[in-house]
């Protein structure tokens, strides 16, 4: 097949050896090709805006920019891009999220041998996709909320995708200059935005901020013990 032809991926994991057999394994297809990895998700957002694939393959839990917000700000920029998740995180509150950003579809990462490829065509087709386990989750809580005439539940932080991303920066412990370097605006910006994500959260300290962060799978892991 002519490599113009071919449905045109960008990866978006901070773990190489993932992205790696994630591309062996998309490479291989025949009418798949990878034309960019990120390991961050604030390289995603520009290599997406960059390289314009048809499909973005992106984790949930990304350093600088969680995946949730990646999602966001792609297609936000370039909405013709299709999005599908890649995770180990399969909770419900995840998947609903990433559906009101208008991901395409939904992957766990046991599974992605069997689905990986599946989901990229479907999604290139501009179909949904996801993996079965997530899709018997669904439509059991779309059955009980019609049978019920009531609504499926989502919780929601009420945060902007800026509070979000000082949110995920305060977590991986940077300090707000660095903040402010990092998203381009001034330390009094980081300031207010912090002075916000507190109020709105009602947490009123850095190492609760974090354990937040952590349990809402902006972070992966915590920040170093010297930023608590």
């Amino acid at each position: 097949m002519e490599e113009k032809a071919k449905i045109q991926v960008l990866l978006a994991d901070d773990h190489t050896v993932i992205r790696e057999g994630l591309r062996v394994l998309i490479e291989a297809s025949g009418d798949i090709k990878v034309i960019g990895e990120a390991d961050t998700g604030r390289q995603a957002v520009t290599l997406a805006k960059k390289l314009l694939p048809h499909v973005v393959v992106i984790d949930v839990a990304m350093p600088l920019l969680n995946g949730l917000e990646a999602t966001r700000q792609i297609l936000r920029e370039v909405p013709a891009i299709k999005v599908l998740v890649l995770s180990s995180y399969s909770d419900d509150d995840y998947v609903h999220q990433f559906i009101e950003a208008g991901a395409m579809g939904y992957l766990v990462k046991q599974t992605a041998a069997q689905d990986l490829l599946k989901a990229i065509r479907e999604a290139f087709k501009g179909n949904a996709f996801f993996s079965p386990s997530i899709s018997k989750r669904l439509l059991d809580q779309y059955r009980d909320a019609f049978m019920h005439g009531g609504k499926i539940k989502q919780e929601t932080s009420g945060l902007t995708s800026r509070e979000t991303e000082v949110l995920q920066l305060i977590a991986e412990g940077y300090a707000n200059k660095q903040i402010a370097d990092e998203l381009s605006i001034s330390v009094k910006t980081v300031e207010k935005h912090r002075q916000q994500l507190m109020e709105k959260l009602n947490l009123h300290d850095v190492a609760s901020l974090t354990r937040y962060a952590i349990a809402k799978g902006i972070v992966e892991v915590p920040a170093p013990l010297s930023a608590l």
